[in-house]
């Protein structure tokens, strides 16, 4: 059969896996009385609560006599590591572009990497039935992105259509019929490449690993696109390193390929294909599962090193091991070297002492996606707050640098400037009129500047703004950048909290918790309306006596207390507080730092 490899990929939320759910629907994936969910690819609770994908899966559907392997990417930038991966097994791309907003953040990093590869993208300008679509400018935009991102001639004469993934049309010309998405699919199969490994179908067999995953019956399982060759379920196979060392001889158990949302056991793996195979004990991501004949590994892509680092610890507040069933730290490091295994964008190292463990990754959103995890799976954890890594160039501090894109209304746009641009150390690139009454700003900002900015940036705007960033690159280190500026309120006491303590704590600041609500001395309970630290008394109850009055007896109504996300209590903690995540509960303490360790993180930020 003729077959198509292709990866689609977009920003967060611009309706590539609803597009993908009509695919499946209308090449016939699906049989007519199957019930399938919405955003059927999102497998994931998170990605279905979030709304957004998080690990890159892959699916097929037949079209004409044609196979397409369809790979649905991850659109957000910190889970990169699935998309420099995935797009090794593709032939072309399917940009698809939101025509109100246009190229955002999100959509430059996957295009970059997919326009390094040589990939030639197709452009889908999708959602062109919203009122505010604005399809033209968006596909100027698109050409002008890619020549910035330096596409050769042959990668900007791109062909460009106009849907709407949710109601299952693509159609070559803005007024066109608006029936069904045949003409992607003709597209698809006229404008990529098929394979070019199909002629290499008689050499020795050869892939390289791009997924990882582990099946209960089947064990360790990998995933990749068939370079050379053919494969036979029980023909022997080896691993090889990036370096080309041996690293196992196995048998090939089990071979599977992907048919609809489903992958289903197949005799032979032939070049070109999208296939999965089991037999493996020791093999991983990016090593290559060759023929006993071969002694060369396959060139792996290099992976985009971290950016920024969290130590999880073992949770040893006084209320530990209520909540969670996995407490102890030999039990959370087997978790989080299993995730680096699997997750190659990770990274885990040991601290002294053994209780505590470095993670480094991409950003925030990948930290918050992996804590909210262990948390279901009963974990508790102490989260600090996250820390950029800096690297050294000729003997030079470096740091990484974030591309900023917002969108607020006009009249917020010079708060937002100065606050990037001012202790944030930010440089303004672009500011232009995005219609509707808002302005789009493009700044690059010191990852450093970013975190914890976005609770202040929702305040500043009115919660109207919408704030993406993206890896940018690296930049000469930019001195020191100021933190939190508010004070914490700090509980002095254990026990349940009192709604009359609270009542009269108001006028101190706002609150993190309600009325008998579980708490200790450490805790954090509220934000300071000053920028010191102040220790309170939530415990204080009223003084009773036989004495009543009109002016003395009013009703406690307390003020609803500030709810903070995961992610937003990671970003909010200074260096000398924690973040307590148990299976039911979030909560912010001090710490106690040692001289060195203090000295050790005042160095870090300056």
């Amino acid at each position: 059969m003729d077959l198509r490899n292709i990866a689609i990929i977009a920003h967060v939320d611009h309706g590539k896996t609803t597009l993908v759910d009509e695919l499946l629907k209308q090449s016939g994936a699906f049989r007519e009385n199957q019930a399938v969910a919405e955003r059927a690819m999102d497998s994931n609770d998170l990605e279905r609560e979030r709304g957004i994908t998080i690990l890159a899966k892959c699916t097929s559907v037949e079209w004409k006599g044609t196979r397409i392997n369809i790979v649905d990417t991850p659109g957000h930038a910190d889970f990169g590591g699935e998309v420099e991966r995935i797009l090794s097994m593709v032939d072309g791309v399917v940009l698809l572009v939101d025509a109100a907003e246009g190229p955002m953040p999100q959509t430059k990093f996957v295009t970059s990497k997919a326009l390094a590869l040589g990939l030639r993208p197709i452009v889908v300008l999708n959602k062109v039935d919203k009122p505010d679509a604005e399809p033209d400018r968006a596909l100027d935009e698109c050409f002008d992105l890619f020549a910035n991102l330096g596409a050769d001639d042959d990668q900007l004469d791109f062909p460009s259509m106009y849907a709407s993934g949710r109601s299952g049309w693509a159609d070559m010309e803005l007024d066109g019929p608006r029936e069904n998405l045949d003409a992607l699919f003709d597209m698809v199969v006229k404008h990529v490449p098929a394979p070019k490994q199909i002629a290499q179908m008689k050499e020795p067999f050869r892939m390289l690993a791009t997924t990882l995953g582990a099946d209960p019956f089947m064990g360790r399982i990998l995933t990749g696109r068939v370079e050379s060759g053919t494969l036979k379920i029980g023909e022997s196979l080896k691993a090889l390193s990036r370096e080309g060392e041996l690293i196992e001889n196995f048998r090939a158990t089990k071979i599977l390929a992907f048919r609809g949302l489903s992958q289903q056991p197949i005799e032979i793996a032939e070049a070109g294909d999208i296939v999965t195979i089991a037999g493996m004990t020791k093999a991983t991501v990016a090593d290559s599962l060759v023929d006993t004949s071969v002694t060369e590994a396959l060139p792996a892509q290099p992976i985009d090193p971290p950016t920024i680092t969290v130590t999880f610890g073992i949770n040893d507040s006084p209320l530990a091991g209520r909540d969670g069933k996995k407490v102890q730290s030999r039990v959370i490091r087997d978790r989080l070297m299993k995730e680096s295994e699997l997750n190659v964008a990770i990274e885990v190292t040991d601290t002294p002492g053994g209780e505590a463990f470095e993670v480094a990754g991409r950003g925030e959103l990948q930290m918050g996606v992996l804590i909210e995890n262990m948390r279901r799976e009963g974990f508790e954890l102490s989260i600090s707050r996250p820390q950029v890594l800096f690297t050294e160039e000729n003997g030079q501090r470096m740091e990484p640098v974030e591309e900023a894109t917002i969108d607020v209304d006009d009249e917020y746009s010079g708060v937002v400037i100065e606050k990037l641009t001012g202790n944030r150390k930010g440089e303004l690139v672009e500011m232009k009129p995005a219609g509707a009454g808002k302005t789009r700003i493009i700044a690059h900002v010191p990852s450093r500047g970013l975190i914890g900015y976005h609770g202040e940036f929702l305040t500043d705007t009115r919660g109207t703004g919408v704030l993406n960033r993206v890896f940018h690159g690296w930049t000469p280190h930019k001195g020191s950048i100021p933190g939190r500026r508010a004070g914490v309120l700090i509980s002095m006491e254990n026990g349940q909290s009192v709604a009359y303590a609270l009542w009269n704590l108001e006028e101190r600041g706002k609150m993190f918790i309600g009325a008998q609500a579980d708490i200790y001395q450490g805790m954090i309970i509220g934000e300071h309306s000053r920028e010191n630290d102040l220790e309170v008394n939530p415990l204080k109850g009223k003084k009773l006596t036989n004495v009543r009055a009109s002016g003395t007896d009013d009703a406690v109504r307390l003020t609803t207390p500030v709810t903070l996300s995961l992610e937003e209590a990671i970003a909010y903690i200074n260096d000398d507080e924690l973040v307590e995540v148990t299976p039911t509960s979030i909560r912010l303490r001090k710490r106690y730092l040692d001289p060195h360790e203090r000295k050790r993180m005042a160095k870090a930020n300056q």
